[in-house]
This record gives C-alpha cells, sequence and structure tokens, in this order.
C-alpha cells in the first residue's frame, strides 16, 4: 500500500511494539505528528518541557524496561537539544532511537530556517545515524536502525528526516521485527585459559558493571559467584546486578568505594571483571589498579579489552552467555580464609553517618525502608547520587538508572519520567542535589501535565556539594561559584506547577513526608535541608591508588 514517510514512521513504530514516545513539536516535523494524532490510542506521546528531558525520559524508559526507547525532537534547536540526552545514552549503552526532522532536500547545506546537520554533531556519539533522503528508505533505515540500537553492546541511533520526505509517498509493506538472541559464538581457547584462570585462584574478587544488566545475566552471575567461592563489588552501572543483600556483596569500588571493596581488591590474586569497562573513577590510578592480581576479563565489546587497564586474559562474548557456559564447566571452587578476611573488613569498615542529623544518608536509607527496597531509584549527578549507591540496597537489575559515564546534571527527573511510564507499577524516585534539580526541573510541569506520579526528592544543601568537598579538601576551602545562596523555594515551584510540595528539615519530618508522597498518587517534591559541608565518605584522591581510600576519621588522626 502507498504510504506518506509520515505514515510510515509511525508503522514502523508500531512494527518495533512501541508504546510511548517522548518529544517536542515544531515545524520540520509536523507530518509526523499530525500522524502521531491518529494514533494516539496505540502510541502515547509524552510532551516534554524541554527536548533534553525527552532524550532522558526515553533513555530512563530504555533502562527501566529493557526496551528500546523512543524521543522526537524538529530540525535546528530542537534537534540540538537532544544532544546531552543522547551523549548520557552513548556513555551509559542506553539504547534509544532518536528521531529528528529537518529542512527539505532542498535545503540542506543552505543555511537554511532551522537548519543544522545533526547528523554530523551526533556522529561521535551515536552507535549508527542516518539522514534519510529518499522515502523508498525510510521504512529499512528504521527497522536496522532498533536492531543496531539493541543489538551486541547497546547505543543510541539518530535517524534524521528532510520534511519533504515525510510528506512523499511510497509503497509500505509491514514486516514482523526478528527476535534478538545473543550469539553463543565464543572463543573455546578463551574460555579455557579463563577456566584455569579461575581453579588456580586463591583469592579472586569479582567486579561486576553495567554489561551485567544489559545482558540480563543476574542469574548466571548469583551461580558463577558462589561457583567461584569469591566477593563481589560492583561498579555504579552495575548496581543491583548482584543482589546489595548478599552476604557477598562488598559495596561499591572505586573513588567513592567501600573500604572493603578497595582494600579486597587491591589485595585479590585474580580480579574477574564482568561487563564493566575500567572508568577512572573506578580504578583511581590506573599503573596501581589491582597490582597484585592477574586479570580476566569478560565483556561482549572487544574495544574494551587493554583500552584502561592492561588485563592477563579476555573473553569476548554476550555475558549471559559466557557466564553460562562457565558455569557449567568450571569445577565448585572453596576460598574459605579469603571470604573470612573479606567478611571480617566489612565488619571492620561498615558504612556510617551522622547518627541524629537530616543527612544524605539517612534520607536514602529512609527511602529504602519506606520502600522496602522495590522502587525504582533515579538520580542526578554529585553527592546525592554516591549517597543513593552507597545506601540503598539494589536487589535487581534496572533498579538504579544513573548518568555514570557522562554525569549528567539534569538528567534524574527526565529520566523518571520514562521509567514511571515504562513501569508504572512501580514507585519511581528521583534524588536530585538543588544544583541538578535547578537545571532540568521544568520537567515537573511536564509530570503534572501528563500525571506522572513520581517522587522527586531534592537534597539540598543550598551548594553545588561535590564540587564544594573537593574545594574543601583540595582546593584551600576556596569556594568559587558553588554557593546557591539564592531565594529560590522549591515547595512554592512545586506548587506553582502543580505538583505537592514538602520541606522537611529533621528526620522526623522526611519520614513523615516521603510517607504522605507515597500515599498521594501524584507528583510530589520533598525539599529536604542539609548541611552544607556534609561528604561523601570514603573517598580516594585524585591519583591515588583506591588502597589508599581514606574518611573522616583518618583526617582526624592526621
Amino acid at each position: 500500500m502507498q504510504l506518506t514517510g509520515s505514515q510510515i514512521v509511525i508503522e514502523c513504530l508500531k512494527e518495533q511494539g512501541v508504546d510511548t514516545v517522548f518529544g517536542y513539536p515544531g515545524g520540520a516535523i509536523l507530518n509526523v505528528y499530525d500522524e502521531l494524532y491518529k494514533h494516539s490510542n496505540e502510541i502515547t506521546h509524552i510532551l516534554t518541557s524541554h527536548e533534553q528531558g525527552a532524550a532522558h525520559a526515553a533513555d530512563g524508559y530504555a533502562r527501566a524496561t529493557g526496551k528500546v526507547g523512543v524521543c522526537f525532537a524538529t530540525s535546528g534547536p530542537g534537534a540540538t537539544n537532544l544532544v546531552t540526552g543522547i551523549a548520557t545514552a552513548y556513555m551509559d549503552s542506553i539504547p534509544i532511537v532518536a528521531i529528528t526532522c529537518n529542512v527539505g532536500v532542498a535545503l540542506l547545506g543552505k543555511d537554511s530556517f532551522q537548519e543544522i546537520d545533526i547528523a554530523g554533531i551526533t556522529m561521535p556519539i551515536t552507535k549508527h545515524n542516518y539522514i534519510v533522503k529518499d522515502v523508498k528508505k525510510l521504512a529499512e533505515t528504521i527497522r536496522k536502525a532498533f536492531v543496531i540500537a539493541k543489538s551486541g553492546r547497546p547505543g543510541p541511533v539518530l535517524i534524521d528526516i528532510p520534511k519533504d520526505v515525510t510528506a512523499e509517498k511510497t509503497e509500505y509493506q509491514s514486516v514482523k521485527p526478528g527476535v534478538y538472541c545473543p550469539s553463543w559464538e565464543v572463543c573455546e581457547e578463551d574460555i579455557e585459559h579463563a577456566l584455569e584462570m579461575l581453579s588456580k585462584a586463591k583469592k579472586p574478587y569479582i567486579f561486576v558493571g553495567g554489561g551485567a544488566v544489559l545482558s540480563g545475566a543476574s542469574e548466571e552471575l548469583k551461580k558463577f559467584a558462589e561457583k567461584v567461592d569469591a566477593p563481589v563489588t560492583d561498579s555504579l552501572m552495575g548496581k543491583g546486578a548482584f543482589p546489595g543483600t548478599d552476604r557477598r556483596y562488598t559495596g561499591m569500588l572505586g573513588m567513592h568505594g567501600t573500604k572493603t571493596s578497595n582494600y579486597g581488591v587491591s589485595e585479590c590474586d585474580l580480579l574477574i571483571v564482568l561487563g564493566a569497562r575500567f572508568s577512572d573513577r573506578v580504578t583511581g590510578n590506573a599503573k596501581k589498579f589491582a597490582k597484585n592480581a592477574k586479570i580476566l576479563q569478560i565483556d561482549v565489546d572487544a574495544a574494551e579489552m587493554n583500552k584502561n587497564v592492561l588485563i592477563t586474559e579476555g573473553v569476548v562474548g554476550d555475558l549471559k552467555v559466557v557466564l553460562s557456559i562457565l558455569n557449567k564447566r568450571l569445577k565448585q571452587q572453596s576460598h574459605p580464609d579469603w571470604m573470612e578476611k573479606i567478611m571480617d573488613y566489612k565488619e571492620k569498615y561498615p558504612m556510617t553517618y551522622h547518627p541524629e542529623m537530616l543527612t544524605g544518608p539517612f534520607v536514602v536509607e529512609e527511602i529504602y525502608r519506606k520502600t522496602k527496597g522495590e522502587a525504582v531509584i533515579v538520580t542526578e549527578v554529585g553527592q546525592h547520587q554516591m549517597w543513593a549507591a552507597q545506601f540503598y540496597k539494589y536487589t535487581k537489575p534496572r533498579t538504579l538508572l544513573t548518568s555514570g559515564g557522562l554525569g549528567t546534571m539534569g538528567y534524574g527527573l527526565g529520566a523518571s519520567l520514562g521509567a514511571k511510564m515504562g513501569m508504572p507499577e512501580k514507585t519511581v524516585v528521583n534524588i536530585a542535589g538543588d544544583g541538578c534539580f535547578r537545571m532540568n526541573m521544568n520537567e515537573i510541569a511536564t509530570a503534572v501535565r501528563h500525571n506522572i506520579p513520581v517522587i522527586q526528592v531534592v537534597i539540598n544543601n543550598h551548594v553545588l556539594g561535590m564540587v564544594r568537598q573537593w574545594q574543601n579538601l583540595f582546593y584551600g576551602q576556596r569556594y568559587s561559584a558553588t554557593v546557591l545562596n539564592d531565594a529560590v523555594d522549591f515547595v512554592k515551584l512545586a506548587e506553582a506547577m502543580g505538583a505537592e510540595g514538602i520541606r522537611a528539615s529533621s528526620r522526623e519530618e522526611f519520614a513523615d513526608a516521603f510517607a504522605k508522597a507515597l500515599s498521594l498518587g501524584k507528583p510530589v517534591v520533598i525539599d529536604c535541608q542539609i548541611d552544607c559541608d556534609d561528604k561523601v565518605w570514603p573517598m580516594v584522591a585524585p591519583g591515588a591508588a583506591i588502597s589508599e581510600a581514606f574518611d573522616e576519621k583518618d583526617l582526624e588522626k592526621d
């Protein structure tokens, strides 16, 4: 049958099972929005307050559901406003498809009104991108985009469509998409080497990254940890792949990781790295990282091998597949002395915080208690992000959504809207600092407009907390441009946008406020007043080894 380009866009989205799109209309994409209007009973459109919010919402939807997230934007500034969200998804390997429209084919390259080379701009931050100048190639391109976004190492794909292509007609035939299955082709020699290393290790440690979440390898990972008889640490992106309540779990690794994990990885003789990329925030001084250990890395992306840290052996393949093979072939290992030493570290170096004041850690633990660990937690970036990683026990994958690679302030609120649309039965809480909340707080209006009942918790210390922490510790307490002592009232702001606003200045007030937020079933903003000099502990100084992690007590000794 003959369809226009805009009709083909909508039909292809329906083919792919897309039920929600986040976006903002404009002149170049009008034809697509006109067609979307006719299919509003099949595809829900969430009109965000800003295109960046749409990109983050598509990202949050993808992280929470495991599906491909979709966002729309018009040409020029509409398209460029997606860039930060696309880059965020790219750094964390999140599958989204961003569809933009541009000026007509004849006007491309002529500095036409709202023309921009968005394909050129996003080339370094997409897994692939397209500009479709022939309507006959449109359906095939959209189908390819979805396959690319979710296969192998996932990532964002952008499709740019000139406006006249959305109006032109061509023959269209519906195609049922195939089901993606990871390849079971893994190098046998690599498996043999891995089995040998695992069998010879006396002090193994398992380090879990975001790849374990993306591959759906949680069940295989749990079995693997038991088989190897090893403690388990994770990166920020790996949270929930291995249960945070399990006795083997020792907390996060790296700059703000636990002393147990940092010391244990520094002392192990085999570090087993599962779907992690050795970020500098994890390794500290890379030359001193796990210096006593052989390193076995398993990752779907061969480019990650020996990129940041030299490894001993690597296995390239989907993590779920590789762990399934190893679990079948590895004999049961036993390391009682090593496990006992790590358990002693856990007892000696617990995570603590001020026992009476309202603090970020208390807020996070109270959210954990009130939600019984079953919420989807979204964060912005900074101190509150680290507290959310340290003090909420994630027992399932896809329950912590956060910008790990790019560190995008303003990510969380849009992402929480996407998560709630994808997982409506879940309680979704976005934890933000006051600096981050200011960046995209306009999306509270989106939550109210579409009645998306997310709970926005603002850890309000009236400063840019993480930057101030560095200024305090390493820059002679020179607080350059980090004090936010203005008159913004987040409670009034929430109310002005139609949400519920609650202020909390004590533990009791926050406990009551959060309980109320859970009961309301509407967007709520809770403004939590905490001290401006609360810090994230432990910490590893820039350039130091992770074995040199220190905390407040260590500073007092000095």
